[in-house]
């Protein structure tokens, strides 16, 4: 943990990152009717994950942290929500809803096991 000098360091972080990239890049072939409903809100929750990342890292105090990874968790299941929809409205095809799920389940992983060690 000593290597860790700032947010940006965290795995956890840049892999939030790299699901925004992701998320971004696959929303072309959503409705244009879709721009202020299930798209803006499918990247505000991408958004969410790593911003949270980097609030709780700017907190005084370890459960402060620890409060904005789980908001990190909570935006994250919100946007596998929303994957969800939108790949049953098809949306998204399934080549597209199957990468974006394997980035949620790691960084869902990472997020936990990262909660957890700071719990202790």
């Amino acid at each position: 943990m000593s290597d860790i000098k700032t947010y940006k360091d965290l795995l956890i972080w840049q892999k939030g990152i790299l699901l925004v990239k992701v998320v971004y890049n696959n929303l072309e072939g959503f409705p244009k009717d879709e721009v202020f409903g299930l798209t803006s809100q499918i990247k505000r929750s991408a958004v969410s994950i790593p911003s949270n990342i980097a609030e709780g890292w700017g907190r005084s105090s370890t459960l402060s942290y620890i409060h904005f990874l789980k908001i990190a968790r909570g935006s994250l299941f919100e946007l596998e929500t929303q994957l969800i929809i939108a790949n049953e409205l098809s949306f998204i095809s399934e080549l597209k809803f199957n990468e974006l799920t394997q980035i949620i389940t790691e960084e869902s992983k990472m997020l936990n096991a990262f909660i957890k060690s700071l719990s202790k």
